[in-house]
């Protein structure tokens, strides 16, 4: 009855019992889960707007994560994991023009949801295989991602079913520019902050076989960059160190105006066992590099191979990626200065690796079922153990399972 009048609603749990039974800074298991709800808008139906939309979504966001507590890694484990709270997730106004060819959608927007986004590797669990872990760890309050977003403008260009251009302004930092935890400055995502520099994200995107007609196998490959505005600290001192390099103020550290990267993304079909079947084998990878002067995580790289349809069970998919983030140059050489003023203290980092095996099983039409397998290989980059002298953490084993149901 309410689509007649244009108005849609939504309702997702996630839950996921997690553990480490092996490695990090501590063993333990969580239970953590994210209640989604939202309600759309179709101006069209409702006041006869063409093109209109307005989205309203929140959160709600229980238990605790695995990450800093128990394994002390970079690339969080989860992708739902985050402080519990209830809060605005997204509240904006999109109105399409030329027969959807052009686009602009106005409000509070997550980033995340359209750029950088990768068709296969959304099935994994690690919160890197969404929102990279260089942005996450780089950027003033993580970027315009999940759980905060931020006022923005985005523009999206499809001339034709191959190409689509997006490009996005959001505020610098989600949560503001002052010191603590992002989510607790912001727990209720109204902050509506506007103040705190600029982020500036564009993407070009190409779809090859994407018709219904096509013979060959789909697939899209993607190039963007962002740009941040804000004031960035050397990453000398990313590791709280108050040595001074050579030639460097005591006590006053050097900072860098802006920030910006640059990425790529690959999604392909490589084969399916029948022409019209939208499952089968497929491969993902994703590039993304930053200057290694102002930024803990300069390079991060990230592949994967899946397959839709594995025993006969169309709606299922099994999953393996491997994703690695890697401590730059500048922040290394920190650790190096800070580690000679302490003998014997192994904190010089080098990267992180993450490497996951999934299984999504389709249970119901609205309900899955998700076994996962990671290994944190470095967690931290190969941080000190604050448990053993000496030592760095420990490689983590993580298992669990994740539930979701669609209401």
């Amino acid at each position: 009855m309410l689509d007649r009048y244009g108005v849609s609603f939504g309702l997702t749990e996630t839950t996921e019992l997690l553990g480490n039974p092996t490695g990090g800074l501590r063993r333990g298991a969580i239970v953590e889960g994210m209640t989604q709800a939202s309600l759309g808008f179709d101006l069209s139906k409702s006041i006869g707007l063409a093109g209109g939309l307005i989205n309203v979504s929140a959160f709600q966001i229980h238990g605790r994560g695995l990450t800093l507590a128990n394994v002390g890694a970079l690339n969080v484990i989860s992708s739902i994991e985050a402080d519990p709270a209830t809060r605005l997730n997204e509240l904006w106004f999109q109105q399409s023009f030329w027969d959807g060819k052009l686009d602009i959608k106005v409000g509070q927007q997550s980033a995340d949801l359209e750029f950088i986004t990768s068709e296969y590797e959304d099935l994994f669990i690690n919160s890197g295989f969404g929102w990279p872990t260089l942005p996450a760890v780089d950027l003033p309050s993580g970027g315009p991602a999940y759980p905060l977003a931020t006022p923005g403008i985005r523009v999206r260009v499809k001339p034709n079913d191959a190409l689509t251009g997006l490009l996005g302004l959001y505020d610098g930092s989600p949560a503001g520019l002052r010191f603590g935890d992002p989510q607790r400055l912001d727990a209720s995502g109204t902050r509506f902050d506007v103040s705190s520099g600029a982020f500036v994200i564009g993407e070009v995107q190409y779809a090859v076989n994407g018709a219904k007609d096509a013979s060959g196998l789909p697939g899209t490959y993607k190039l963007g960059a962002w740009y941040n505005s804000n004031r960035f600290a050397d990453a000398f001192y990313a590791n709280g160190a108050t040595l001074q390099p050579p030639g460097e103020l005591l006590g006053i550290p050097q900072s860098h105006r802006g920030d910006w990267s640059l990425y790529g993304t690959l999604d392909q079909l490589i084969y399916r066992a029948e022409p019209d079947s939208s499952g089968g084998l497929a491969i993902t990878a994703r590039a993304m590099g930053a200057p290694a002067d102002r930024n803990l995580v300069d390079l991060f790289l990230e592949g994967g191979v899946s397959y839709k349809g594995p025993f006969g069970r169309d709606n299922d998919t099994v999953g393996l990626a491997l994703e690695w983030a890697r401590v730059g140059a500048r922040a290394r050489a920190g650790d190096r200065a800070a580690a000679s003023a302490m003998p014997g203290d192994p904190t010089v980092r080098s990267g992180e690796t993450v490497l996951e095996a999934t299984y999504q099983a389709q249970i119901q039409p609205r309900w899955q079922i998700q076994p996962d397998l990671q290994f944190i290989i470095n967690p931290g980059g190969g941080v000190a153990d604050p448990d053993h002298a000496g030592h760095q953490i420990g490689n983590a084993t993580v298992m669990g399972i994740r539930s979701v149901v669609v209401f």
